[in-house]
């Protein structure tokens, strides 16, 4: 029997009345299985005296020590009892006991007691209040969990009712692993689990039990996930069957090197494209594309990751993937989160893929009706290999007639429910209802902990490598009222003939006076700071049409000065920008701040970003300043931003599907994690295996 399979209500539990019960309630505790996998948030370990002297240094003393006297402060019915006790080392403590006078007789003068409680210096003398005490002859050394509880309910009590229900209902209670697993890791039974994190000798007890607890849940995760991929398209993950030590990602995506296989053949209009192109590939984009061309060949349906730092050419390898699906006779979708940013696609796809023979399209919400029914006609009849857009992609009224490819842009913008809205336009075309290959990519480096779990059912493919030529951005940090370097500075790059970005976190005033708007700041850089200097103002309030003229007229040098807010943080690509200023960068988190901060450095000249902060920074706002300041290498910057905030708030996982653990940390795990989808992807391998 499972433990979630003990449904007996806990008024079943000796020590549990109604009125208990309900408090158990109240903490979600509705079965004796609830209350057995009611797992402890920390343990307190008497089993090591600390001295009173060391009260500093310790969060909580346990010590012992003899009642020397006893006192009393205050008056009437405020009268409270003090003890006064001295430990072995001759340090001498008071304990006041509040609404507990009974203590004066339980532990008269010279009384050997055990104390376990938080202790700090007042009036000249060390004092404790909140305390536990004992006569030292009754206090066992031992380590004692502590729960989360609910107002009348106290430590002792759910300590009681734990153990009698582990006592009544714990044995027979058999482990949620697959034996074979089980034995593999040395993870004990669950009947010796329960009674370790529930009652452990050691606080290295506890511990080996809550890590096997984190590797079963875990391994029941990633087994899902295993059986997801095996469902949807016939195999695992391609570093799924790696040992669990070896790089997440796959030993072949972003190294370009040790593969064994030789290269999968390109097809003509890929070949026909890299002959065109003035560059050679890098390593890592040669090594992506022939992950994606090895999937597209073997028959299985695609679903892969790719990620790739900001500028290191994503996009060229994701047109090379719509290439060889072209080749063979399908269609592709490239899916944008913004207008700008499709445009921006779609422009770079008729200067680089119309001169191979490929029939493009660009739909959005905005195109007009006469121009949209027809484009819908065409794309339905085939002949429109690739058309790229935003949401109108997968609207009511779109159909495909062979779409077997979906291009996913910046991936974390888009919910789960929109990415399959995609993939059912290709079911919807296909005659044997088989959805299109996915490629979804990402310019915000996901951290390997989250692509074990968050795409943990995805093949990964990785192009660290910068394209040659391209220079570091230099970084650097101005405090709130050293703006007049920043503009100095700036006016010299323009002077140079180079453009420049101001982004702002607002977009208006607001009652916070301490914050900038951009509204605000394009009159005073355009009026004070730099006049006669043609700029322009964006953000999201202003019409589409709009906003994609003045990105025109700055890509194109008439506008030298773009004031905005976060609006530009993807889609933006003008090599002749060189200087990037964001203010109140303490506002913005480290995924933001890399993305603006990419939006230069997109050529050949020296780039630099100004990042300008509010001199009452948290410790958090200074973390991600310092990491900003120390490295471009997005990889490190992800690592960085997910140990800060954590895994609940990295932009995009709640909308890819990231589950809500009970006791695993994708962070502070990330060894369990790999070893126990190790594990899951080894026992589905033998489960699946031919007879």
């Amino acid at each position: 029997m499972f433990i979630r399979e003990i449904l007996v209500s806990p008024s079943r539990v000796r020590g549990v009345g109604p009125a208990t019960a309900k408090l158990l309630e109240n903490l979600g505790l509705h079965t004796v299985g609830d209350i057995l996998s009611f797992w402890p948030r920390e343990w307190e370990d008497r089993t090591v005296r600390t001295p009173l002297a060391d009260y500093a240094h310790h969060q909580k003393i346990n010590t012992v020590a003899t009642v020397v006297a006893h006192d009393w402060f205050g008056f009437g019915r405020m009268r409270t009892l003090k003890l006064v006790i001295r430990d072995d080392k001759g340090t001498i403590a008071e304990l006041a006991c509040f609404n507990r006078p009974f203590l004066e007789k339980s532990f008269p003068v010279d009384t050997r007691v055990a104390v376990y409680g938080s202790f700090n210096s007042k009036y000249g003398a060390i004092q404790s209040s909140a305390f536990e005490i004992e006569r030292e002859d009754a206090s066992l050394a031992r380590v004692l969990p502590v729960y989360s509880l609910t107002a009348g309910l106290s430590q002792t009590q759910m300590r009681k009712i734990v153990q009698n229900a582990l006592a009544d209902y714990g044995r027979g209670i058999d482990s949620e692993l697959p034996e074979s697993v089980r034995r593999t890791h040395g993870i004990p039974s669950k009947q010796e689990i329960l009674a370790r994190m529930h009652a452990p000798a050691t606080l290295a007890d506890a511990r080996m039990a809550h890590d096997a607890l984190v590797f079963e849940e875990l391994f029941l995760f990633e087994y899902a996930i295993g059986q997801r991929s095996l469902e949807r398209r016939g195999r695992l993950p391609d570093f799924a069957t790696q040992n669990a030590t070896q790089n997440a990602t796959g030993s072949s995506a972003g190294t370009g090197t040790d593969r064994v296989a030789p290269p999968v053949p390109l097809s003509p209009r890929q070949q026909a494209l890299l002959d065109r192109l003035p560059f050679q590939l890098t390593a890592d984009q040669l090594a992506s594309l022939d992950d994606i061309n090895r999937d597209l060949s073997e028959g299985a349906v695609m679903a892969r990751l790719l990620q790739g730092d900001v500028g290191s050419g994503k996009t060229l390898i994701a047109f090379l993937s719509c290439l060889a699906v072209v080749d063979a006779g399908g269609q592709c979708a490239l899916l944008a989160p913004t207008e700008l940013l499709a445009r921006q696609h779609a422009e770079n796809a008729a200067r680089l893929l119309e001169p191979v023979g490929v029939r493009l399209a660009f739909l959005t919400g905005a195109i007009g009706s006469s121009g949209r029914t027809q484009l819908l006609h065409e794309l339905k009849a085939g002949n429109i290999d690739i058309v790229i857009g935003t949401h109108a992609l997968f609207s009511n009224g779109v159909s495909y007639r062979n779409l077997k490819l979906a291009v996913i842009d910046e991936q974390h913008r888009f919910g789960v429910l929109q990415r399959s809205a995609i993939l059912d336009k290709g079911v919807e075309c296909s005659p044997d209802r088989l959805p299109p290959h996915l490629l979804m990519m990402s310019a915000t480096p996901i951290p390997r902990t989250l692509a074990l779990s968050v795409f943990g059912d995805l093949d990964v493919s990785v192009i660290r490598t910068m394209p040659p030529g391209r220079k570091p951005v230099i970084t650097h940090l101005a405090a709130h009222g050293n703006e007049r370097k920043v503009y100095d500075f700036i006016a010299r790059e323009l002077a140079a003939g180079h453009q420049a970005y101001f982004v702002y976190p607002l977009i208006e005033d607001t009652d916070n006076a301490s914050l900038k708007s951009a509204q605000t700041m394009y009159e005073e850089l355009t009026t004070g700071i730099f006049p006669g200097t043609p700029a322009a103002l964006i953000h999201s309030r202003i019409p589409e049409d709009e906003q994609r003229a003045v990105m025109e007229r700055f890509r194109s040098g008439e506008i030298r000065i773009l004031v905005a807010t976060s609006v530009v943080e993807v889609g933006v690509d003008v090599a002749n920008a060189t200087c990037m200023v964001i203010e109140h960068a303490d506002r913005f988190g480290l995924s933001a701040l890399h993305q603006l901060r990419g939006r230069v450095g997109r050529g050949e000249l020296q780039s630099w970003c100004f990042l300008v902060y509010s001199k009452n920074l948290t410790e958090d706002g200074k973390a991600r300043l310092r990491v900003m300041h120390e490295t471009t290498d997005g990889f490190l910057i992800a690592e960085e931003d997910l140990r800060i905030r954590g895994p609940g708030d990295i932009g995009g996982i709640q909308q890819s599907g990231y589950i809500a653990f009970n006791l695993a940390d994708p962070v502070r795990d990330a060894a369990i994690l790999e070893t126990a989808r190790y594990a899951a992807f080894t026992f589905l391998l033998e489960e699946n295996k031919p007879l």
